[in-house]
Parts: structure tokens; C-alpha cells; sequence
């Protein structure tokens, strides 16, 4: 897999840009559960008050807070207030929104910052506790004796002041009951109960704390509904972002893979099946675009999730974050267990895709063969156990992922009874808010599906890196045919001569040379003709002239110069080539002749045709040049496809003609014509022909006689007749004496 990684470097930018707008995405997710817990905690709870500090408040009640303020928290409070008069100009801002000020003097809250609020909240909160404390005492006593710890203090007294002459010592024993009742509870707790306390001390000024409850709410949702607006939009674009990269990814692979297999010689297409080249290009160039789109989208997201989620849950409560490590703990071994059964069959997926495909191409390529011999049952039993063994291992992956996921709901369902269970003991004990307890499983949700998402990738990282490796394999194949650092050039008036100097080939791997120590010349104007049994090593000789494979030993000249001394392109421009299978592409009989030649002329086309022996048919036919061709040539004839391939080679007018076999489709006459229509009109070029039929090739100036890759006989027909026996035989097991004299 990370041998493709240097194929994304195109797209840096915009995978680059997606990661911050992922980062985005998961801060906006990470932020909601907050301000649901705001909501909850001060919006519900606190009715919108969100600090223990008043913001205004009357001399007589700052006197009464003072009291249980020691002189240090004291002066760092009161520093952040200032006292106002009723005479001051600002008095009156203050009074139209708390209506029951009336002539008091009041302390109003400065500007400050958060850190300072959060420093001083709790400080306050505790102070404001104790002075609700006090005055539910009063309440209480309903005018009667008032209660206060062990002691009874006549009614009418005034408690705030009696507290107030106390020494500092009997101060805090008297407060100790309520001190103790403030350690237990965690500092957030004391801190809402506090701003909780505000209210009927807000209500008591004369503000409207409906009006506070229901714009605080108001504000966090719309604060949520923007958050939530921007990580759509975020998770958009990365979506679009990914998809682009992934399908340009795809694209560029799809390309390299194609131009690769483009360079390939003889040799390099040996190594791979057809089917399994068309399947590492389109299926595995598939599995690496989802694996993109995934991992641009999945990887980076979740690890910011889960990391950010463990670093909220923390702040919320540390004392629950066992609850998790256990919830990804069975996470993590379920994933094991799973990724233990199904990954071998991951590795199963591709190859058995090849192997489908192969069946495939082989029953629609030799269809006619299969009806002609009637195998059609043979043919659906090997198509029906691929296709099976395909079927079988898909939907073994399939059970055992089936069984993941009821699996993962299961331990978030449980994760999430754990964490009402446990918070709900915390909240009866006042050690944490309900908004806090709601965050907190809106964390561990976040997080185990971040573990989650991370799970899916590795579903789909081991096919894919099957797949990976099958296309760095094409990528990576040494290319045995390249051309010259130095080349030469032909000269501008080059003949096409060809010749063989003590030249020999050996495929790879193999014990012995296929061709042996070959030496000949052929010159232009004349024709030379190959001949030999199957096996004999006739088409293997003449690829070695447009370099589909090179010698590993000898030479071959073209005009003096050694054919890999030249580019692929300035030798292949020389060469015309009609190979031993008839091929035809899509399109037009126009379009398949301009193949050779782009901008060949109508006169051209006619021309070759009618060389060919292919006009004949061609004018036949209502569309002439346009009319249809169908994939492959299956809606000509075998000898039809054989001469527009001629008259194909004819169009390009080369130097060089190299006709393997490619005249076995054709009746004696029109091959006797084709090849009288070849001499008088190639005069100037080489002409080599493969051919099985001695008639084909009985009137060529030279004949060369292959048998085992050795050459056994060189001359005309005659001359072999007489001194090559591998010839006569050939010979006369096709014509009579009579017909070859």
C-alpha cells in the first residue's frame, strides 16, 4: 500500500485542506455536547445564570455575603465591584432593569475575564450558599425562636448580624456542618448551586428571570445551530474533496497502469493473463479509490475525535473514564477476534475476481469452439465453481462482519447504561451536574465510534492492499525492450534492408535458445519467405525485426544499424505488420485502415484495399468505408478481416512488410492475386512472409527453412527442392510432383 502513497502527491494540497476542514468538522462535533451541557446545566438548572457572581447587588445583601467571606477572599471579591450610589448617573441603568432596587446603594460586577470568574465563582458560591443557609433558618423559625445548630436564638433576632460580631474561630465552628457539605460536593456542584441561588436573589431586585432563562437557551441553540451549519458544510466539502481526489487518483492509476502495460514487450505480457491485467485495472484501481475516499475521510477524523473526546470526557469526569477503557477494550477484541477469521479471505477476494474473469473471457472468447464440441456443460460447471468459490468467500466475510456490528451496538448500548448508572450515583451525591453526565455519554459515543470508523478501515485496508500490490506489480515490472540513451537515426533515404548476423533468441527462464545462431539479408524489391513446422520458430524470428522481443545474442540490422541502436518509434514507423490472429478494432473499415496512417487519403484507402483483394467486398457493402465494425471483427469473415489487416499495413507504405501467416484465411486465387498485386505494387520494399503453403511462397527469391529455431535451408524453391529435405518434405506433403516442378 505505501508503494502507491507517491501517486497522491498531486493532490497534497487538497488532501491537506480536507485534514483542516476535518480538524473543523471534529471541533464542531466536540463542542456541541458542551453546550448541550450548558443548556442543561445553567439554561434548566441555573435558569440562565451562568456565574455565582451577582452582577448587581444591594449594600445590605453585599454586607450579608461579606460575612462569610474571610478577609483575604474579602478584598480579592469586592476589588472586582464597584460601589454605586443612588445619587451616581449610572444608577438609573441599573434600576430600570432591576425594578426593586428603590434607594439602595449597590455594588456592581466590573469587566473582567473568565479565568478571574472561574477563580472567584467558587469562592462566592460557597458565601452565597451560606447566606441562603441563614435565611432559610429565618424562614423556617416562621417568626418563632430561630434554630441555629445545637442552639435556639429568640425570634426577632438578627441572625446576619449576630454572625457578623462573632469571632472569627466560633465563626467557622458555627459553619461547620455546612463546610463539610461543600467538600463532599465536587467544586462544579458547589458552583451551580450557588448561581442556582441567585435566582430568588436576582427575582428579590425585581429582574425578570424568565426573560434571562429563556434568551440564555435561545442563545446556546443558535450557538449549537452554526456549529452544527459549519460541520455540514465542513463534512461537504470534505466529502467532495475526497471524492475528487479519490477519482483522480483512480484516473492517473487507471493511466500509468495503461501506458505500462503499452510499453510492455512480448516478455512483460507473458507474466500476466489478459484477464488478470483488465482486473488489476478497473476492480483493483476501484478498491484503491473507496480506500482514498475512506481514509481521507475516516482516518484523519477519528483519531481527532478520539483523542479530543478523551480529553473532554477527562475534564468532565475523571473518575468515569474507567467506563471507556473497558467499552474500547471489548472493542478492540471484538475487532481482533473478527479481523483474525475474515482477513485471510480479504486476501482470497482478488484472486478469485481474476480467476471469475478469466472463465469469463475464455467461455465469450471460445464460444463457437465450446458449441462445436459440445462442452457448454463442462464450460458452466468451471464458470459455476468460480463464480462459488467467489460467491462463498464473500459471504463468509459478509457473516462474520454481520456479527461485528450487532456486536459494537451492544457495547455502546451497555457503555451508555454504565454511564447512566454511574452518574446517576454522582448526581445523588452531588459530585457531578446532569448536563455533565448527558456530555459525557455523548463523548464516549464520539469516541468508540471513532474506534469504529478506524475498525472500517481496516475492512477494507487488507483488499485493498491485495489490490495495491497487484497494480505496483505492473508498475514495477522492468521493461526488458527500452529504448537507447544515444539513439541512432536512419538515414533519410533508407531501403529497409534487413539482416540476420548469427542471431539467437532464449525466452526467459527457458534451457535453450527458441532461435539458433540465424544469418540471411533481405534486400528491397524482394520477397522472403519463411517456412517451417508448428514450433518451428518462425513468428518468434520475425518479432525479433520490430523489436516485440530483442536477441540475446547476435544481431539484426536494419540498413546497417542494429535495430536496439534505433527508438521503437523510428523502427516500428519502418515496419508494416500483419500478425498471425487477424485484428480489428471497433469503429469503421475507414477508421481501422486510418489506424495505420491518420491522415491517409480516400485514394490511399482504395489503393490498399484493392491490393488487398479487399475493395472487392468493401464496395459490396451499402456504407462502403463506413460501414460498421463490430469489437474484435466478429461481423466480417475470417478472410475479410485478413485483408482489411493487409490492406491496414499497405495504407502506412513502410519499408518493411512483415506478413506472418497472414494469408491462411484466403482462397488460392485471391492469395494468388494478393501476392501478384504485392509484387507490383511494393517493388521498393522488403517483403517477409510467413507461410504454411508452399504455394504462397514458391515464387519469393528467397526461401528460408526453419526447423527447431535453426535455419536448414536457404534459396529459391528450386534450388531447395533439390538440397534441402526438410523443404521437400514440406513440399510434397502439400502439391504433387507435377504441381512443383
Amino acid at each position: 500500500m505505501m508503494k502507491l502513497i507517491k501517486h497522491l502527491k498531486p493532490f497534497a494540497t487538497a488532501i491537506l485542506i480536507s485534514i483542516a476542514l476535518l480538524y473543523g468538522q471534529a471541533m464542531a462535533d466536540l463542542a456541541l455536547p458542551d453546550y448541550m451541557s450548558n443548556i442543561v446545566n445553567i439554561g434548566i438548572q441555573q435558569a440562565g445564570v451562568d456565574h455565582a457572581l451577582p452582577i448587581v447587588m444591594k449594600e445590605s445583601d453585599a454586607n450579608h455575603l461579606k460575612i462569610f467571606l474571610s478577609s483575604t477572599d474579602k478584598k480579592l471579591v469586592f476589588d472586582q465591584y464597584d460601589f454605586m450610589s443612588t445619587k451616581d448617573p449610572k444608577y438609573k441603568d441599573y434600576s430600570s432593569v432591576y425594578t426593586k432596587l428603590a434607594t439602595s446603594p449597590i455594588y456592581v460586577l466590573k469587566n473582567i475575564d473568565k479565568e478571574t470568574k472561574k477563580q472567584l465563582d467558587p469562592i462566592v458560591a460557597k458565601a452565597l450558599l451560606s447566606v441562603s443557609g441563614v435565611n432559610k433558618m429565618i424562614a423556617d423559625a416562621k417568626g418563632g425562636p430561630i434554630k441555629f445548630g445545637e442552639k435556639s436564638i429568640p425570634a426577632g433576632t438578627d441572625l446576619f448580624a449576630l454572625l457578623e460580631r462573632l469571632p472569627e474561630e466560633q465563626k467557622k465552628e458555627s459553619m461547620t456542618s455546612a463546610t463539610k457539605r461543600f467538600e463532599d460536593m465536587g467544586e462544579t456542584v458547589v458552583v451551580q448551586a450557588g448561581a442556582k441561588s441567585l435566582k430568588p436573589f436576582y427575582e428579590s431586585l425585581g429582574a425578570d428571570m424568565e426573560k434571562i432563562q429563556r434568551n440564555y437557551i435561545l442563545y446556546m441553540g443558535a450557538i449549537m445551530l452554526i456549529i452544527t451549519l459549519l460541520g455540514a458544510v465542513a463534512s461537504i466539502a470534505v466529502g467532495y474533496i475526497s471524492a475528487k481526489v479519490a477519482a483522480g487518483l483512480g484516473k492517473n492509476l487507471r493511466k500509468e497502469v495503461f501506458e505500462k502495460v503499452g510499453q510492455f514487450s512480448n516478455i512483460e505480457l507473458d507474466q500476466f493473463s489478459t484477464s488478470s491485467l483488465i482486473t488489476r485495472s478497473t476492480n483493483d484501481v476501484n478498491q484503491i479509490q473507496n480506500l482514498t475516499v475512506m481514509m481521507i475521510r475516516m482516518v484523519f477524523y477519528a483519531p481527532i475525535i478520539g483523542i479530543g473526546g478523551v480529553i473532554r470526557v477527562m475534564d468532565k469526569s475523571a473518575h468515569m473514564s474507567w467506563i471507556i477503557g473497558v467499552a474500547v477494550a471489548l472493542l478492540m477484541i471484538v475487532i481482533g477476534i473478527v479481523f483474525s477469521i475474515a482477513l485471510p479471505k480479504f486476501k482470497m477476494i482478488q484472486k478469485l475476481i481474476d480467476k471469475l474473469n478469466l472463465v469469463t473471457r475464455e467461455n465469450l472468447s471460445g464460444m463457437m469452439v465450446i458449441r462445436a464440441f459440445n462442452t457448454q456443460a463442462f464450460e458452466e460447471k468451471r464458470f459455476d465453481k468460480a463464480n462459488t468459490d467467489l460467491t462463498d468467500t464473500n459471504l463468509f466475510v459478509n457473516r462474520v462482519m454481520t456479527f461485528m456490528f450487532p456486536m459494537m451496538m451492544l457495547i455502546m448500548n451497555g457503555t451508555s447504561l454504565m454511564i447512566v448508572w454511574v452518574g446517576s450515583h454522582q448526581i445523588a451525591e452531588s459530585t457531578m451536574q446532569v448536563g455533565d453526565m448527558m456530555a459525557f455519554m455523548q463523548y464516549a459515543m464520539q469516541i468508540i465510534m471513532a474506534f469504529l470508523m478506524l475498525s472500517m478501515m481496516f475492512i477494507l485496508i487488507p483488499r485493498a492492499s491485495v489490490s495495491a500490490q497487484r497494480i505496483a506489480e505492473v508498475l514495477e515490472t522492468d521493461i526488458s525492450i527500452e529504448d537507447p540513451e544515444s539513439p541512432k537515426t536512419l538515414p533519410s533515404d533508407a531501403k529497409g534492408v534487413i539482416e540476420f548476423k548469427n542471431a539467437s533468441f532464449r525466452y526467459p527462464g527457458a534451457e535453450e535458445d527458441m532461435i539458433k545462431a540465424l544469418s540471411f539479408k533481405a534486400e528491397p524489391g524482394k520477397m522472403t519467405a519463411i517456412i517451417g513446422s508448428t514450433g518451428s520458430g518462425k513468428t518468434t524470428m520475425i518479432n525479433l525485426i520490430p523489436r516485440f522481443y530483442d536477441v540475446t545474442g547476435g544481431q539484426v540490422l536494419m540498413d546497417g544499424i542494429d535495430v536496439r541502436e534505433l527508438t521503437q518509434h523510428e523502427l516500428r514507423a519502418q515496419v508494416g505488420y500483419i500478425p498471425q490472429k487477424a485484428f480489428l478494432f471497433s469503429g469503421t473499415i475507414e477508421s481501422n485502415l486510418k489506424f495505420a496512417k491518420e491522415d491517409a487519403t480516400q485514394a490511399d484507402m482504395e489503393l490498399a484495399s484493392e491490393i488487398a483483394q479487399a475493395m472487392e467486398f468493401i464496395s459490396e457493402k451499402p456504407d462502403g468505408f463506413a460501414t460498421e465494425i463490430s469489437q474484435g471483427g466478429s461481423n466480417v469473415s475470417g478472410g475479410q478481416k485478413q485483408r482489411i489487416s493487409i490492406a491496414r499495413a499497405l495504407v502506412k507504405k513502410p519499408k518493411v512488410y512483415i506478413f506472418d501467416d497472414s494469408f491462411s484465411s484466403l482462397d488460392f486465387k485471391t492469395d494468388s492475386s494478393l501476392r501478384r498485386a504485392l509484387r507490383d505494387k511494393t517493388g521498393e520494399s522488403t517483403l517477409l512472409i510467413v507461410a504454411q503453403r508452399i504455394s504462397t511462397i514458391k515464387n519469393a527469391d528467397q526461401i528460408i527453412v526453419l526447423e527447431d529455431g535453426r535455419m536448414v535451408g536457404l534459396g529459391t524453391h528450386q534450388e531447395l527442392m533439390q538440397t534441402c529435405e526438410t523443404y521437400q518434405e514440406i513440399a510434397l506433403s502439400q502439391l504433387s510432383k507435377e504441381e512443383l516442378s
